[in-house]
C-alpha cells in the first residue's frame, strides 16, 4: 500500500515511522483446531506502530479486529521494567499487543497493554481488565480456566470463574525470579518463556533463577545527570551466570522440585499430550545438547537423546517435541547437515539444512534451505520423506501445523509479506497485509565469491551507467556467525540501496558461520572470529572487484553494527591496505566484556584461553590504527555496553591515534527509532565517509 502522507517525507524517515517498512505485516498466527479461523496481530496501517488482534474467518473469508489498540491505549505505554527488559531482548520495538495467549479451544485470549492484563471472551468479543498494572507474558492455561502471568518477578495465576489470584510460590529476594526467562535464555537462546502449562491445565513447569551470583553492571544516563544509575546483573565471559532450576507447581499448592543434573543452560521446555514433559538442557562449553525426559510426580529425569560436538552444539528452535503420536522430534548434524529427526530416523535430505521447527503434530512443519543458502522455504514431513509448501523463490516462515498453514513469503518480487493459508499445501485463504510500499526496487546483482563460494550481493546506484567512473565501495555486513544478510528479500536491500544512491557501490557478504550451509561451514568460525570473518570480507571485495571494474579499490570503506560494527573497526586496524575508513556501531572491542553464552561458544572460557580472547578483541590493536575511524555507541545498551566504545577509545587516545567518538543518549543495542534521529544518523556516517574517502584522493594525488 502507499500512504499520501508520506509522499514528501524522506527514505530514511519512511524506514523509520515504517519500523522499516515492517508495520501492517501480520504476524504471531494461531490456528483454531477446528479449523475455522486464524487469530493474527497486525497494526491498523504501515505507519501505525499499535497492534491489534484481528481474526481471519476461513469460511467466509473476512478478517474482523477483536481488540483495537488504539481503544483501550490512547495514550503512551507504561511498561514494566521486566517488559522493557523482555522487548529489548526480543527487539520488539511495535506498541500495542505486541504478544497474546489463547487456550486451546479458543474460548479466551490474553494480552497486556501499559502492564495491564486483559482477557478477550472469543465467543461474545468482550474485554475485561484481570490486574490493572506490572504485567508480564500472561497465558491461559490449555482449557481455560486459569490465566498464569509474572508480576514484580513471581508467577501468579487467576482463576477465571472466581477471580482468586494468588502467587504460586512465596520466596523473598530481589535476585530471584520464578516464571521469567533469565537474560542469557531471552538474549543469546531465543527463549522467552519461564513456564510452560501442563496439557491438562493443572500444573506448570516453573523456571526459578537466582541472579545473585552474576555480577552488576552499572549504565548511568549522562546526558541526564539527575537520574539514577541502572543497575544491571550481566554475565560476561568467564563471569558467573543466573543459577537456573525448575519445579513443577500445581494449582492444588503441590511443588516438585526437578532433578537438577551438570547442566549449565535450560535451552527450552516442551510438554504436549504425546508424551512425558521435554528439557533440553546443555553444559556450560555447550558442547553436548541433552534431551530429558521429565516425570512431573517425583521430579526425576530420564536422558533421551543427546547430540555432542567438538566445538559446540547448536540450537534449533522448535525441538525437542513429541509428535501427536508420540514420536519424539529431534535434530542432528553428524553426518555433515543440520537434519531433521523423527523417531531416531533422519527425515530431511542430504544438503538440506534444517532452520527450525514449527510445529509437531501427526506430521512435522519446519523450514530449510537447500542448496541455495538465500532462500528459506517451509516444508512438512509426509510419508516417504518431505514435502515444500512455498512455491515461489524467496524469505518464507510458517505458522500453525503441517495440515493448516499460515504461510508468510518475503520475496524481491514485491515489497512487504504476502500470507496465504493453506490447507494440505493449497491455498484457501489470505490476510490483507497493510505495510507502505517504500517505492524501491534494489538495482543488485547476486555474486558468489572466491574460493569458498560465499553469497554476496552487490548494490549499485538506481541508473548507474559504468561511463559515469568508478564508485567508491561501502561494505555494509553483519558478518558475524548465525546471522545471515543475504536474503531474497527486497526488505533485506532497501538501506543498501539508499547507500548506493548516495554514489556507493555497496557490498554485502556472509562469510563463514553464518546459517544456512551446513555444520563444517558455521564451525570454521571457532576460536578465530577475527582472523575469518575478516578475510572473509576481504575475499569478498577483492572477488567482486575482478568481476566488476566499476568498483574503485582506492576508495573502501565499511559499516556496521554489533558484530558488524567490531568488524568495521576490526577491518581498518588489521587491513589498513583494503580499507580506508570504517564506521563501527555498537562495536564489541573487548570479548572478554562480552556475553557468557555467545561469546564462550566461540571462543572459550577466557580463563582457559586468555591468548584467544586477547588475539580477538580490538583493545591491543589501538596503536596499529592508521585509517579513519567513527565510533558510535548508545549510551543506554546493556548488550554490547558503552564500555566496549569507550575503552577502545580511552586506548586510541592513550596511542595517540584519532578518530572520532559519537555518544547516542538514551539509545540502546537497537538503532535509534526516531525519526529525526534515524535520518540524521545515517546521512552523519555517509557525509563523514565521504569526506574521509575524498581525502585518501587528495592524500594520493599530492603524494
Amino acid at each position: 500500500m502507499t500512504d499520501s502522507a508520506l509522499d514528501d517525507v524522506p527514505f530514511l524517515r519512511r524506514q523509520a515511522r515504517t519500523q522499516r517498512f515492517t508495520l501492517g505485516a501480520p504476524k504471531q498466527f494461531r490456528v483454531a483446531p477446528d479449523g475455522s479461523r486464524v487469530l493474527f496481530l497486525r497494526s491498523e496501517t504501515g505507519t501505525d506502530p499499535r497492534h491489534s488482534l484481528w481474526s481471519l474467518d476461513l469460511g467466509s473469508s473476512t478478517e474482523a479486529k477483536l481488540v483495537d489498540a488504539a481503544e483501550l491505549l490512547p495514550a503512551e505505554e507504561d511498561l514494566p521494567p521486566e517488559e522493557r527488559a523482555r522487548r529489548e531482548r526480543a527487539r520488539e520495538t511495535g506498541g500495542g499487543v505486541v504478544a497474546y495467549g489463547v487456550d486451546d479451544a479458543f474460548t479466551v485470549v490474553t494480552f497486556t497493554l501499559s502492564g495491564k492484563l486483559y482477557t478477550l471472551d472469543l465467543a461474545t468479543g468482550a474485554t475485561a481488565v484481570l490486574v490493572d498494572g506490572s504485567v508480564v507474558d500472561p497465558r491461559p492455561n490449555p482449557t481455560g480456566t486459569h490465566v498464569a502471568y509474572v508480576r514484580d518477578r513471581r508467577l501468579r495465576v487467576i482463576e477465571l470463574a472466581t477471580g482468586t489470584d494468588r502467587a504460586l510460590v512465596e520466596e523473598d529476594g530481589d535476585d530471584i525470579a520464578w516464571g521469567l526467562a533469565e537474560f542469557i535464555a531471552a538474549e543469546e537462546m531465543d527463549r522467552t518463556r519461564g513456564y510452560w502449562w501442563a496439557p491438562d491445565g493443572q500444573s506448570l513447569i516453573v523456571e526459578r533463577s537466582d541472579r545473585g551470583p552474576v555480577p552488576r553492571w552499572t549504565i548511568g544516563d549522562p546526558a541526564n545527570p539527575d537520574h539514577p544509575a541502572n543497575v544491571v546483573a550481566y554475565p560476561s565471559a568467564g563471569s558467573p551466570n543466573a543459577v537456573v532450576s525448575l519445579a513443577v507447581l500445581g494449582l492444588d499448592g503441590s511443588r516438585v522440585d526437578v532433578e537438577r543434573g551438570d547442566w549449565e543452560y535450560l535451552v527450552t521446555v516442551h510438554w504436549s499430550a504425546g508424551g512425558a514433559p521435554l528439557l533440553a538442557v546443555q553444559p556450560r562449553d555447550q558442547k553436548r545438547l541433552t534431551v530429558l525426559a521429565l516425570d512431573p510426580a517425583d521430579g526425576s529425569v530420564t536422558e533421551l537423546h543427546t547430540e555432542t560436538d567438538e566445538h559446540w552444539v547448536d540450537i534449533v528452535q522448535g525441538v525437542p517435541a513429541w509428535t501427536s503420536d508420540g514420536r519424539l522430534v529431534t535434530t542432528s548434524a553428524a553426518d555433515g547437515d543440520h537434519r531433521l529427526v523423527v523417531a531416531g530416523e533422519p527425515v530431511t535430505p542430504p544438503g538440506m539444512q534444517l532452520r527450525a521447527v514449527l510445529h509437531a503434530g501427526e506430521q512435522v512443519l519446519f523450514t530449510a534451505s537447500e542448496a541455495d543458502s538465500t532462500q528459506i522455504h517451509v516444508y512438512r514431513t509426509e510419508s516417504g520423506g518431505v514435502r515444500r509448501l512455498s512455491t515461489q523463490d524467496g524469505v518464507h516462515v510458517g505458522s500453525g501445523s503441517a495440515s493448516l498453514t499460515v504461510l508468510t513469503e518475503w520475496s524481491l518480487a514485491h515489497s512487504g509479506p504476502v500470507v496465504t493459508v493453506l490447507r494440505d499445501g493449497a491455498e484457501i485463504g489470505r490476510i490483507t497485509s497493510s505495510t507502505v510500499d517504500p517505492e524501491i526496487e534494489p538495482n543488485l546483482t547476486w555474486l558468489t565469491l572466491g574460493e569458498r563460494g560465499l553469497r554476496g550481493a552487490l548494490v549499485l546506484p538506481r541508473g548507474y551507467e559504468p561511463s559515469e567512473g568508478k564508485l567508491p565501495v561501502l561494505l555494509d555486513p553483519y558478518g558475524g556467525p548465525h546471522a545471515q544478510r543475504v536474503l531474497q528479500s527486497r526488505n533485506a536491500f532497501l538501506t543498501p540501496q539508499w547507500l548506493a544512491d548516495q554514489g556507493f557501490a555497496v557490498l554485502v557478504t556472509d562469510g563463514r558461520g553464518s546459517p544456512g550451509r551446513g555444520p563444517a561451514w558455521e564451525r570454521e568460525i571457532a576460536g578465530k572470529l577475527a582472523d575469518v570473518t575478516l578475510a572473509d570480507q576481504v575475499d569478498a571485495l577483492h572477488a567482486a572487484a575482478a568481476d566488476h571494474p566499476e568498483l574503485d579499490l582506492e576508495r573502501v570503506a565499511i559499516r556496521g553494527w554489533s558484530y558488524g560494527g567490531y568488524l568495521s573497526a576490526l577491518a581498518v586496524l588489521r587491513r589498513p591496505d583494503v580499507f580506508h575508513a570504517a564506521v563501527a556501531g555498537a562495536p564489541v572491542t573487548d570479548w572478554a566484556l562480552y556475553d557468557t553464552h555467545y561469546t564462550e561458544r566461540y571462543l572459550g572460557n577466557p580463563q582457559d584461553a586468555p591468548e584467544v580472547y586477547e588475539h580477538n578483541s580490538l583493545i591491543a590493536d589501538a596503536g596499529e590504527l592508521s585509517r579513519a575511524l567513527l565510533i558510535v555507541h548508545g549510551l543506554a545498551d546493556d548488550n554490547v555496553f558503552p564500555a566496549h566504545s569507550l575503552r577502545l577509545s580511552g586506548a586510541l587516545l592513550a596511542k595517540g591515534r584519532p578518530h572520532v567518538f559519537l555518544p547516542l543518549a538514551g539509545a540502546t543495542h537497537m538503532t535509534p527509532q526516531a525519526e529525526e534521529v534515524a535520518e540524521n544518523l545515517m546521512r552523519t556516517q555517509v557525509d563523514w565517509i565521504l569526506r574521509e574517502l575524498a581525502s585518501v584522493t587528495v592524500d594520493k594525488e599530492n603524494a
